[in-house]
């Protein structure tokens, strides 16, 4: 059914015929084309959501010339609503590996048909991107960029846990803007790579170069994103997620789903680094977990030294030096969520609702570090 030959495709039209795979090239009297842009939507029953994130793809600037959505041990009607969109659907076997899994069959089976130049985007199902994504991706490749990563912002809803989600989300984005770009982590919701590279990461697993199984993602992972990052840095390509490239996801309804969410996130980070070990790629990821701990601990120290001593002695009284230092903290929170509205200015501007999800986020680390000290096995709860 694959079929790469032709230009991008009308989405409710022709692309629902099927086509034996094949590879297609430019005859020799034809000048050369366009790089071909194949999509995958790894979902596991996302019937309430594929058809949005398939429509956000054909609202492209630059459409894909294919969107493959790769139904990986669906029960609900995924597969035939993706159908009726104009995508075709990959049925992944026997898999046991999540969305790794799922991701490493239908590579392979789509990476044949595409030439080096090509180019793949690889988009979770619960996230629609922006129209100019494509486009700026495609413009933001040179012989050094590796791949593309997208800009997350959070949708509406969630009540305060929402808003406190999109809030991160935002300043997460005004941080990678003041960056120039430069992407730390090739976020799921939607990375774009070369196929070379793709096939380069491929080569270096077989080869010992990097761990994690056989295959294009890691099969050891918690966070095969953040370990894909990691493997394509590590032959030597820079990673970037331009500000044109903002893609809307999720975000959790509730504590304990953002509790599992982020306890494998963060659990996922820390075991890549302990797989990989300090090396020039790594040595920057250390630092910043390292800071991470201690900023959590000085804060905890903080509010445990506050507490005791209005306890004791009542309100320490006014200290011009540190109500300076304190608006300057409050100034810097505000105005780094200032496009998430009026609302996220004014929650952060009360700070205490933040905090709390600070701490939050502090017990989610320290979770993590001690489960990976005490090697226990972190088990994937869908979220």
């Amino acid at each position: 059914m694959l079929d790469l030959a032709s230009p991008a495709h009308a989405p409710r039209s022709h692309r629902a015929g099927r086509h034996a795979p094949r590879r297609a090239h430019a005859a020799p009297d034809e000048p050369a084309v366009r790089p071909r842009l194949a999509v995958l939507i790894p979902a596991h029953n996302e019937q309430e959501r594929i058809s949005a994130a398939i429509q956000g793809l054909w609202d492209q600037t630059r459409p894909p010339d294919l969107i493959i959505v790769v139904a990986d041990n669906c029960t609900d009607d995924t597969a035939a609503i993706a159908v009726e969109h104009g995508a075709q659907v990959f049925h992944t076997e026997g898999n046991q590996h999540k969305k790794a899994g799922a991701l490493n069959q239908a590579i392979a089976w789509v990476l044949p048909h595409l030439d080096d130049r090509d180019l793949l985007l690889v988009q979770d199902a619960d996230t629609v991107l922006d129209p100019w994504f494509t486009e700026t991706a495609l413009s933001t490749f040179n012989r050094k960029v590796g791949a593309v990563g997208g800009v997350f912002y959070g949708e509406q809803g969630g009540g305060l846990i929402g808003l406190l989600q999109r809030m991160e989300f935002h300043r997460f984005a005004w941080e990678l803007e003041r960056s120039g770009g430069k992407a730390q982590v090739l976020t799921g919701t939607g990375t774009m790579f070369r196929a070379h590279v793709l096939r380069e990461v491929r080569a270096a697993r077989r080869s010992g170069q990097i761990g994690g199984g056989g295959g294009y993602y890691s099969l050891a992972s918690l966070t095969e994103d953040d370990e894909m990052t990691k493997a394509v840095k590590t032959l030597g390509y820079r990673t970037m997620s331009p500000a044109g490239c903002a893609v809307v996801t999720e975000v959790m309804p509730s504590l304990p789903k953002l509790w599992h969410q982020r306890l494998r996130w963060q659990r996922g980070a820390l075991e890549n680094l302990r797989d990989y070990g300090w090396t020039k790629v790594t040595a920057r990821y250390f630092v910043q977990q390292f800071l991470m701990g201690f900023g959590a601990l000085s804060f905890l120290a903080y509010l445990i030294w506050m507490t005791t001593y209005t306890s004791l002695y009542g309100w320490p009284g006014f200290s011009p030096f540190w109500t300076a230092i304190g608006l300057i903290f409050v100034v810097e929170k505000t105005v780094s969520v200032r496009r998430a509205g009026p609302l996220a200015v004014l929650l952060a501007a009360l700070m205490i609702p933040e905090m709390l999800y600070d701490l939050f986020q502090h017990a989610v680390y320290f979770t993590s570090l001690w489960g990976l000290v005490r090697r226990s096995e972190e088990k994937w709860v869908a979220t």
